[in-house]
């Protein structure tokens, strides 16, 4: 298995390079048959992928203790999913699933039917292979899944605490996909650039592709936030760690990118734009394995310190020169074709402002996580930057893109005139001023929670008057019912109203985020046991303490049982969980969730004569910043997925006066 395995690698690397050159030769000469040989190359790389992958799981799922991975990060009384998962639980076994997923990637670009007799596809396959040689390479020298001991160990190490939750098996998998998914448009707009066409086309192909590595950089960083939530008992999601940041930053611009395409075809606008967009998240992503695995910075998420981050580091610098010099060298050509904004105050403009505050959010993000290195590297000592810092630069950035993601769709193409604004605007308008108002008189006193909850209110309603001004119209021209109405309408506007339902996803998530972060109640408290805690209008009445024991594993758990206003919501047990190989014990906190608010106790600590210190939190609205991540989800397929019309189109029942 050892001369095997490892011979796939570096058969890999042989493949990566020999398809690279040969795809580089075909089109140096324009000759088919070298690029055809390149795409049979492609093929063969997915196979050497994949029995690289299935190898190491076959390894670690039969824990065979001699192989240096197996040994770090499973055991032999691990559960088998954990062991199987722990292939992405360290450097070399996480490099080989992100090969695994480039390859596929560019199998199925390469490949498509879409893409057949498209002169961009021996560019785009070139340009992917190139990411394949450098992962080979560093598969191949530098961060070895196969290497073996000298000496076979009896037992292995086994897997980090805050790893054994289903968090470990979805988490890390999106992300990657979402990382190596901006690949592709990043391939396409090279591609698009050498062959100096500077129309939309390039945009228009990789459309689905984008938002499939936007969803999947979504769904990473919610199932993160969630894994956080439940793991690590400190009652957050999001505590703006460099690895957090590493993935937020890529999902920010190309969020940006999202958006400002729709410019482009549309009116012809923001090439360079585009494209500097494009190379920026491709970069981030580099950027983000680069801290992951340099050990540059500290952090819960981050591999052991390795020579890794360098050749990251290195590549990425190669990638991003070659494209500034490629987009430089076609400058003048995209800004000969580019269009014009005709009035700052238009839809068009919305979406540049949208995009400016989305690339501002990023570079806010990006100095708050390098400022550590920076000011080490100017004055000598590591000055960290935590919570405070982003929440008070973030805030203000992100309540801003929410309000012209509130107004953009009042606002008309080209030009809107003070009719057509005032027209649009004032009922949304009064509606959030008067539910601000409501708030302060419940008594909700803090001016940026507020401020905020005004925005999201006005963000619900204008979404609202799209789809109700839609189906209006729509029910004008067909007469159909209601439901049908709104059916067909979406249907035959996936792009739009797909965009749409993120938006409300995004406002009930901003509606989680804010509830939680400026009105959670927190307590830490000792009690006997037959004691009690209250908090608000809870009351933790504390039943018990006892230990069982799980394998090797011993837990500690208290039977707490919980009342709220008097009536009994039943009993719970916060755990305290020590592993028999690992020295730090984890928590397994109990959460009892409504849509108004989550109870979350923790067992921090206990003593022999059976007192115990618990902490207990509540946190407003945090089922909201759940289902809004649902929303995001269903959204962003509905966006892409390309379904049955059928019968829809409208049927022209009568004269229709009026068009929303």
């Amino acid at each position: 298995m050892y001369l095997f395995s490892n011979a796939i690698i570096y058969l890999g690397l042989a493949i990566s390079l020999y398809s690279l050159l040969i795809i580089t030769l075909g089109i140096s000469t324009k000759n088919q048959k070298f690029v055809n040989s390149g795409k049979g190359g492609i093929i063969a790389l997915l196979l050497c992928s994949s029995l690289a992958m299935l190898s190491l799981l076959y390894l670690l799922g039969t824990s065979q203790f001699q192989y240096v991975y197996v040994s770090d990060y499973t055991s032999s009384e691990l559960p088998i999913i954990y062991k199987l998962t722990a292939l992405w639980a360290g450097n070399s076994g996480s490099l080989l699933l992100w090969t695994f997923f480039l390859t596929l990637y560019t199998a199925m670009i390469a490949f498509s039917r879409k893409m057949k007799g498209n002169p961009m596809v021996p560019y785009i396959s070139a340009i992917l292979m190139a990411n394949a040689v450098f992962f080979f390479f560093i598969l191949a020298f530098v961060s070895k899944p196969f290497a073996i001991l000298d000496a076979i160990p009896i037992e292995g190490k086994g897997l980090n605490p805050m790893l054994q939750n289903p968090g470990m098996i979805i988490h890390p998998v999106t992300l990657y996909l979402g990382y190596v998914g901006l690949a592709i448009p990043f391939a396409f707009a090279m591609a698009a650039l050498i062959l100096k066409n500077v129309d939309d086309f390039w945009i228009k192909m990789t459309r689905r592709w984008t938002i499939i590595a936007w969803l999947f950089l979504s769904l990473g960083n919610i199932f993160g936030g969630q894994w956080a939530y439940v793991e690590l008992g400190w009652g957050g999601y999001w505590s703006w760690d460099a690895v957090e940041n590493a993935s937020f930053m890529p999902w920010l611009t190309a969020t940006a990118f999202l958006h400002s395409v729709m410019i482009q075809e549309r009116k012809n606008m923001l090439k360079v734009w585009n494209i500097s967009l494009i190379i920026v998240s491709y970069a981030l992503t580099l950027f983000g394995t680069f801290l992951v695995r340099s050990g540059v910075l500290t952090s819960v998420h981050a591999f052991a310190n390795s020579n890794l981050g360098l050749y990251f580091l290195i590549f990425m610098a190669i990638a991003v020169i070659g494209a500034l010099y490629v987009l430089m060298s076609r400058y003048n050509l995209l800004k000969r074709s580019a269009g014009e904004f005709q009035s700052l105050i238009s839809k068009e403009s919305s979406f540049l402002v949208n995009n400016l505050l989305l690339v501002g959010a990023a570079f806010a993000t990006f100095w708050g996580t390098i400022f550590p290195l920076v000011s080490e590297a100017v004055r000598g000592t590591k000055v960290t930057v935590g919570l405070p810092f982003f929440n008070k630069v973030e805030a203000p950035i992100l309540l801003s893109m929410m309000f012209v993601m509130a107004v953009c769709p009042l606002l008309a193409w080209q030009k809107s005139t003070v009719k057509n604004l005032r027209k649009n605007f004032l009922v949304p308008a009064i509606i959030a001023v008067a539910a601000m108002g409501l708030m302060i008189f419940l008594g909700m006193h803090k001016a940026w929670a507020v401020i905020g909850y005004g925005v999201i209110a006005l963000l619900l309603i204008t979404h609202f008057l799209e789809f109700y001004r839609g189906v209006k119209a729509r029910r004008k021209m067909t007469k159909e019912k209601p439901l049908v109405a709104l059916y067909r309408l979406m249907i035959r506007n996936r792009r739009r109203y797909g965009g749409y339902m993120v938006h409300l996803g995004i406002a009930f998530i901003a509606m989680g985020i804010i509830g939680s972060q400026n009105y959670d109640l927190e307590t830490m408290k000792t009690v006997p046991l037959g004691g009690s805690i209250e908090l608000k209008d809870y009351r933790l009445n504390y039943e018990r303490l006892d230990q069982k024991k799980e394998g090797v594993n011993d837990i500690v758990y208290a039977d707490i049982t919980v009342f709220k206003n008097g009536k009994k919501l039943g009993t719970y047990q916060p755990e305290k969980v020590f592993y028999g190989n690992w020295d730090q014990p984890s928590s397994e906190v109990s959460i009892i969730s409504s849509m108004r608010e989550d109870l979350y106790v923790v067992l921090s600590a206990w003593e022999d004569d059976g007192k115990a210190t618990f902490v207990v939190k509540i946190n407003p609205m945090m089922n909201w910043l759940w289902v809004g991540s649902f929303m995001i989800v269903i959204g962003a397929l509905f966006a892409i997925w390309n379904g049955k019309y059928g019968n829809v189109t409208p049927r022209y029942t009568g004269v229709c006066k009026e068009v929303a």
